[in-house]
Order: C-alpha cells, then structure tokens, then sequence
C-alpha cells in the first residue's frame, strides 16, 4: 500500500516539476482563464452529502452487528467463488488521473491548464494518503484475508475515487461520461478488492468516501494555493533579465 502511494506521489511531482519547467508560468491560451467564483471551488452542503453518507455507512461496521454480518455475508460470496486473486486493482486505480492528461495530449481540454491541475491532483493524493493512512492507525481493523490489521478504510478505493472525481470535475463541462467512466473504473477497483479478500465491503465504501472528499477539498482550496505560486512565479519572471539568444542577458 505504502509503495502504490509513493509510486503515485512521485509521478504527481514529476508531472508538477515538468509542467512548471516546459510552461514557465506562461498563460495557456487553450484554456478560459482562471475564475475564482467557479461553481467547482465552491463548499456546499449538497456537495457534502454523498461522501458524508457513505462514510457514515462505513465506520457503521464498529458499531452495527447486522452491518459486520453483512460484511461477512459479501466475503463469503466473494471467496466461495473466486479461483485465483488478480492484480488489476493495483493498476486501474490510476487510470481515471492519468486519463485527463491523456485526452489534453489528444487536443481534448479540460477546466485546467497542466500546472493547476497537476498542483490540485497533487494536493488531493497528499490529502487522500493523510486522511486513509491516519484512520487505518487509529481503527486498526484486520483484513479480511487476515494478512495485516489495517483494513479501514480501502487506499486503493480511495485513491481510485479520488481519481474519478478529478476526472469528473475536469471534463463535467464537456461531457457527463467522462465522469461516469471514471468512476465506473473506481468501484471497479473497489470490486477487486473485495474480490481478493483484502477489504470488507465497509472499507470500500468509506475508501470510496475519503477519495471523493479529497478531491472536493483539494478545488476548494485551490484558489488560495494558486495565489502562493503564481505570485512567485510571476516576481521570478519579473526579476530575470531580458534574453538575446545571440548575446545572452541583456545588461
């Protein structure tokens, strides 16, 4: 778990370093300028309600004994039908992330150029990996297979959903079904790990929970971090002397 987060953060600041090295804080005319009072920075209680619901729903499993029979009853169907685990779920989880990069490359646009929205998936796998590793230590809950007790909630659901939420909020403006696609592959990974007997179906839940509000909360927070950036970007260019590529700096 803790090598797919590093693996994931390192890609995340290799694309942020390389995005900020090949546009240098230039404008990109390809995308609307940045607006501050956009819906999708935006914190509202209707945005609340189905993270918060599926992680009430989740942490139930401590409390309910018909909630942990009913995680005993899916694991059962799981592993009375299942001939060998697969490892899809330590792929896909990226795809819905990798996919908004991929279809820019293709000429299709999304809400935000490739320094913000590397910046806001880059916030949202820091939030994403504080929120999951801090609740596992804390919860303490085995996994199904038995193999460690840090089942609670998914990582791997997490960071899928997280992905597909950011997937969602890029491309809501163009199509819905990037959206749907994104999170199709999400609850696909969620499938996979109940399907290999690492997680009870409430640590999917809730790890579908967490990704998703690491990703809303990684566009609220959005405006204030890009303040700090682009003010520093913006005095670095002010200060750095005209260039003649013949002569070099001009003095």
């Amino acid at each position: 778990m803790h090598k797919a987060y590093a693996c994931f953060s390192r890609s995340i600041l290799l694309l942020i370093f390389v995005s900020l090295t090949l546009e240098s804080g230039a404008q990109n005319s390809r995308f609307k300028p940045f607006n501050p009072n956009d819906s999708v920075y935006q914190v509202t209680g209707k945005k609340l309600i189905i993270p918060l619901v599926l992680t009430g729903f989740g942490f139930s499993q401590f409390m309910s004994e018909p909630i942990r029979s009913l995680n005993l009853n899916v694991r059962n169907q799981f592993t009375s039908r299942v001939a060998k685990p697969v490892s899809f779920d330590d792929y896909i989880q990226y795809t819905p992330a990798l996919a908004v990069y991929g279809l820019d490359l293709l000429g299709i646009r999304g809400k935000h150029n490739f320094i913000d929205r590397s910046v806001i998936i880059g916030t949202s796998a820091i939030i994403t990996f504080t929120s999951v590793e801090g609740i596992k230590a804390l919860t303490h809950l085995e996994r199904p297979d038995e193999s460690s007790y840090d089942a609670f909630p998914s990582g791997h659901t997490a960071t899928a959903f997280a992905c597909a939420e950011f997937l969602a909020q890029e491309y809501k403006d163009i199509s819905i079904w990037y959206g749907i696609a994104g999170y199709t592959v999400a609850a696909g990974t969620g499938f996979f790990r109940m399907y290999n007997n690492r997680h009870w179906l409430t640590d999917v839940v809730a790890g579908a929970a967490f990704g998703i509000l690491s990703t809303k909360l990684a566009y609220w927070i959005f405006p204030k971090i890009r303040k700090l950036y682009s003010k520093n970007i913006q005095i670095s260019f002010s200060i750095a002397p005209p260039i003649n590529l013949r002569n070099g700096p001009v003095r």
